[in-house]
């Protein structure tokens, strides 16, 4: 039998799975987070977080863990997830506006729409500024505020009706004098009152996407739900800090001579970038700032448990099919670097775990996949119609049925510029980058990605090999939009100046 053949019949056997239910098609719950990286409880690393409640999802589905980003910050790789095509071809390197610069990509919840679907999300699903929500498709895309409405629909959240910490600025690295000038919420973490947690706007996001799952649908929906934590500013409850002790908190792994073997460029700007390190270091604080962090991954994980135990609660259980995914992951100190931005591992590796009808439960794979995936995996198993552009990832459908049988693959994920981009599989990393400089990481031995093998003529074969997976061209970037002079607000929509 071919594989496209066995593809098939795996795809007719998850549809027929739930042909007896009451919607003849599954059920779809959406859920994102914000700057998660894979210190996930199941995924087993250094730090780890206290994630019960991902940990049981991953225990009755398939947990990925290769799994990469198709952007390397929030607007490219949410603009990549609900186009289902790359920044090099959209030209969204920087941008969240595929929707304005292409206008015939029908997004992701369109598809749903179009193929019998109730449509619903609310919180950060696209990128969080005005003007960056793409409103079609959706029978309802829930904001806690008329305000929001009434401006384009900025996520907020962090507006003045939440609850924050006091003092504020609470940690150290801005508390103290010396501090960069910056982004205020940037390397900001502090605690809130429990009592206040109903206040944040992720868990108002949680109660509406909770109610939705309370109420009786005649048809199948398509319900999404995005979380702006672990995102700075890490502020959540008093008690998700109290989880963890923080002078027992482990670091990640860091090497002094990190950026040595860096190609110049690349090497200079995280010399630079390495400043914010060395602040922490300085003041003794990078067990405080993962503390931050780890709390909030934890506040996260309970407003993913609430929706979880909401969803096991209705009548459309065993018919839905949950994902959880982040936009992407973010460095705390490797390669001498706090953020994303990057091509390296803990930029690209996120949490990515399914669960549902005709999958495979307690799975733990390390398959290589990407979040660009999502799309026409999901056209597949909910038989939605086929989109009247090209979507750039592969089904993996099939290999949600059987991962034991699946194949590994090449993933590819584009930098900022057109011409950079690095190449992933199970065993390397590759990253070109548009001055023709390069990064070659065997990441089976060298998983912390510490020793540069480009230079190394005895690895020619694998370089050319990855690098002729990447585009043969690339899209010129998207023009820039971000004057609030190009945002025309018309009542409670929005459109962008041509």
């Amino acid at each position: 039998m071919t594989y496209q053949k066995a593809r098939t019949l795996v795809a007719i056997s998850l549809i027929i799975a739930t042909s007896d239910l009451s919607t003849g098609k599954p059920n779809v719950l959406f859920i994102a987070v914000d700057d998660m990286n894979d210190w996930v409880g199941c995924h087993g690393t250094t730090p780890v977080a206290i994630t019960p409640n991902i940990d049981r999802l991953a225990k009755r589905g398939v947990n990925f863990t290769n799994a990469h980003t198709a952007g390397v910050f929030c607007a490219p790789s949410r603009a990549a997830i609900f186009s289902g095509q790359f920044a090099s071809t959209t030209g969204c390197y920087d941008s969240a506006l595929y929707f304005v610069d292409h206008p015939q990509i029908r997004p992701l919840q369109e598809s749903f729409k179009i193929g019998g679907y109730r449509t619903m999300g609310t919180g950060k699903l696209f990128h969080h500024p005005a003007g960056a929500v793409d409103l079609r498709g959706w029978d309802d895309f829930h904001v806690r505020t008329r305000r929001q409405r009434e401006t384009g629909y900025p996520m907020d959240s962090w507006s003045d009706e939440v609850p924050f910490p006091d003092p504020r600025p609470y940690g150290t690295y801005h508390r103290t004098p010396g501090a960069p000038k910056s982004n205020g919420s940037f390397m900001e973490f502090g605690p809130i009152p429990n009592e206040r947690e109903n206040e944040l706007a992720d868990s108002m996001r949680v109660q509406w996407t909770i109610d939705q799952l309370g109420r009786k649908w005649n048809t199948p929906f398509f319900l999404a739900v995005g979380l702006y934590a672990p995102h700075f500013p890490n502020y959540c409850p008093q008690k998700y800090f109290d989880l963890y002790k923080r002078s027992e908190i482990k670091l990640p792994p860091y090497k002094k001579d990190d950026l040595d073997d860096l190609p110049e460029n690349i090497r200079r700007q995280k010399i630079n970038r390495s400043r914010i390190h060395q602040r922490l270091v300085k003041l003794e604080a990078v067990q405080e700032a993962l503390h931050g962090y780890l709390a909030c991954m934890s506040y996260a994980d309970a407003q993913i448990g609430h929706v979880l135990n909401a969803l096991e609660a209705s009548p459309y259980s065993d018919n839905t099919i949950v994902v959880l995914w982040s936009d992407h992951g973010y460095h705390h100190g490797e390669k001498g670097d706090w953020g994303k931005h990057t091509l390296w591992e803990r930029t690209s590796n996120v949490p990515f775990i399914w669960a549902g009808p005709g999958m495979a439960r307690g799975i733990t794979t390390d398959v290589t996949v990407s979040l660009i995936d999502m799309y026409p995996t999901l056209v597949e198993l909910c038989a939605l119609p086929k989109t009247p552009h090209k979507l750039e990832g592969s089904s993996i459908a099939t290999t949600l049925a059987e991962p034991a049988r699946a194949g590994d693959r090449d993933v590819y994920l584009p930098h900022m510029f057109p011409g950079s981009y690095a190449i992933m599989n199970r065993d390397w990393r590759y990253i070109k980058y548009k001055d023709g400089s390069e990064e070659l990481y065997d990441v089976q031995k060298d998983p912390n990605e510490w020793r540069n093998l480009a230079e190394d003529p005895g690895h020619a074969k694998v370089k050319k090999h990855l690098a002729a997976k990447a585009p043969k061209t690339f899209a010129k970037p998207s023009p820039k939009r971000r004057s609030k002079r190009d945002l025309i607000l018309e009542g409670e929509s929005f459109r962008w100046k041509k």
